[in-house]
């Protein structure tokens, strides 16, 4: 191969004494110093008018407008606050601008029960313990009586949730009989007319008046202390595995605007999550509720603009040196990473052609941008809209942080601006359930996997763990069979029905969807469980220990899943508390659900029908 031919002394080449045939291609300009000593160079001298032009043609001031720069404008703004909120299947309420819009959206009932088991001994506890202190101590013991915390029965099918696991048995077992199931009184209380010192015999006048005021504080502190939600306020849906909700505006003309969530499950609600919904309107709230206080619609405020800077910008001016915070030369954006290519294009572009104007806007409220009136230094004002009008189907369009329109056909663009009453942080707890949703297509069905099963006591336990621990405790409840003897020939061969799985593994089989023959759902069904000795065989079906798993079991309904929400890959849903601080400083902690992609396809072993060795 030829080597690179290398000029040494250019001054020849220069004054011609030097002659090469050459094949020039230029890949980049860029300029070659002649000396290693910047200087000079860098003075950038004014007497030097053809260098001045140059640097002005490169760094592309020649294609610059003779605009002045804005020193004064108005801005004319259009704004409601939201009004109405309504979970998908329940009645409208009012919404709530005192409260994270997550914590109204995602809370779930606590599991204090999971079919005929008490659950949550560690809140039961807590509530009776709160309760304790709020009364004469001289009447504890008559609430531990009408409310108390039934020892379980170690032989008994009944408690098999409670003595299947030594840990909760054993605490169970330690506050049985000494001290008070507080959720019993919370629920007692909630039933309208009903106050604390019902059914309570041996109390005084004075007693009754004292604790039947303590009751009302007992639940207004519980759900202080605990995001509660009412039986008509869960905007989860099971056969979606995600929340559905909507939102409503008024629209200044008499009606109202609606936002449609109809996809949220990611842990973020923001305003991506919404879309309008035309045509659709709320009913007004049943309960009464204070008004939440509205803005005048239009308002204009006047601002000075102020040019838009970042720590590490590049300087608009050739003047000026940077402080090298942010090495633009070492950013290396992909070519669908949008954001990143518009953060160095306006810094090292348009720098000094974007203002910032101050606007505050309350939380949960909507913005429309009439216009905005700007004055420069020549003294020329200028009406400027509101980019990205025209149609909402049009691509090519620019605009930022605006929201589709459902099921419209060229309709124009909604420019509104959505501020949502939402947290930046939330504290996630561990997970009280999980459950994985995984395809088998050996079996041709999916299976709900209880990866973590919550426990009686409050705390959870690995599916697997918790599904042998029980298993045992039943098999260990049927008497031993009298050994029979053995023939003396036997057959090297048996004959399976089928075989068995962890009792953690709950099938959903496939289902036609009524009135097509084609689309399907999926259904949630059960498999027998396998006792040795029990005579006669009772077979009886495997349920779920889950609340995401149990959707209507206790009310005697299916429970069905869309096909479609359970990829190839799978999903994982996770129930666990969350906690966060909202602007008041007040603190909201709620029991909430979150989905996750899986991880892939299973096979859960299950076969029918097999002729295996003997041994």
């Amino acid at each position: 191969m030829t080597e690179h031919l290398v000029i040494r002394n250019l001054q020849q080449v220069f004054t011609g004494e030097l002659r090469y045939p050459t094949l020039t291609r230029y890949n980049r300009l860029e300029a070659r110093p002649r000396t290693n000593n910047f200087t000079r160079a860098l003075h950038a001298e004014v007497r030097d008018p053809l260098w001045l032009l140059c640097k002005q043609w490169q760094m592309g001031e020649f294609l610059g407008d003779d605009a002045g720069t804005p020193v004064y404008a108005k801005i004319h703004v259009e704004g409601q606050r939201i009004t109405k909120y309504q979970p998908a299947g329940a009645s409208v309420q009012k919404f709530a601008h005192d409260t994270p819009l997550e914590a109204t959206v995602e809370r779930r009932a606590f599991p204090f029960a999971v079919g005929t088991q008490k659950m949550s001994l560690d809140l039961r506890l807590l509530m009776g313990r709160r309760w304790l202190k709020m009364i004469p101590a001289a009447t504890a013991p008559l609430f531990k009586d009408a409310y108390p915390i039934e020892p379980p029965n170690p032989a008994s099918k009944a408690d098999a949730a409670i003595c299947a696991h030594p840990e909760v048995w054993q605490q169970w077992k330690a506050v049985a009989g000494r001290a008070m199931d507080g959720a019993q009184l919370y629920f007692h209380l909630k039933t309208p007319g009903n106050v604390a010192s019902d059914d309570i015999a041996g109390l005084s006048v004075a007693d009754k008046s004292s604790i039947d005021a303590a009751g009302v504080e007992f639940v207004r502190w519980f759900e202080a202390l605990y995001f509660h939600p009412s039986e008509t306020s869960d905007a989860w849906q099971p056969e979606r595995l995600e929340y559905q909700f909507d939102c409503a505006v008024p629209d200044g003309q008499g009606g109202e605007k609606v936002l449609n969530a109809e996809e949220y499950y990611h842990e973020r609600l923001d305003w991506y999550n919404f879309d309008w919904e035309k045509g659709k309107t709320l009913d007004e709230p049943a309960e009464a509720a204070p008004e939440a206080p509205v803005e005048a619609r239009y308002t204009t405020q006047s601002f000075i603009p102020a040019p838009v800077r970042f720590d590490g910008m590049p300087d608009t001016r050739w003047w000026a040196f940077e402080d090298g915070k942010t090495n633009f030369g070492d950013i290396k954006p992909g070519t669908t990473d949008l954001a990143k290519l518009l953060f160095i294009e306006f810094g090292l572009v348009y720098a000094n052609d974007w203002f910032v104007l101050p606007y505050t806007v309350p939380t949960g409220s909507v913005l429309n941008i009439r216009g905005l009136a700007v004055t420069n230094t020549f003294g020329e004002r200028y009406w400027i809209e509101p980019a990205g009008r025209g149609s909402d189907e049009a691509w090519q369009r620019w605009n930022m942080f605006s929201l589709n329109i459902k099921g419209e056909k060229e309709e124009p663009a909604d420019l509104t601006l959505l501020v949502l009453p939402t947290v930046p942080k939330i504290q996630e707890g561990q997970p009280m359930e999980e459950v994985a949703l995984i395809r088998d297509e050996m079996a041709n069905m999916v299976w709900g996997i209880e990866t973590a099963v919550p426990l009686a006591h409050g705390r959870t336990k690995p599916g697997n763990i918790a599904a042998a621990e029980f298993h045992d405790f039943l098999q260990g409840l049927i008497p031993t069979a009298v050994p029979v003897a053995k023939p003396a020939w036997k057959a090297p061969f048996r004959y399976d029905i089928m075989t068995s799985v962890p009792e953690n593994w709950i099938p959903f089989v496939p289902e036609h969807i009524p009135g097509s023959n084609r689309r399907i759902q999926l259904r949630r069904a059960a498999m027998p469980r396998f006792l040795e000795n029990e005579n006669p065989p009772i077979f009886e079906r495997v349920r779920p220990r889950t609340v995401l798993l149990r959707e209507g079991l206790d009310q005697g309904t299916p429970y069905h899943i869309h096909e479609e929400e359970v990829p190839r890959a799978g999903v994982h849903v996770l129930q666990a508390f969350q906690r966060t601080r909202w602007t008041n400083g007040k603190v909201f902690t709620w029991l909430g659900v979150k989905k996750r992609t899986g991880r892939g396809e299973g096979h859960s072993g299950l076969a029918f029908d097999r002729l295996v060795p003997a041994d």
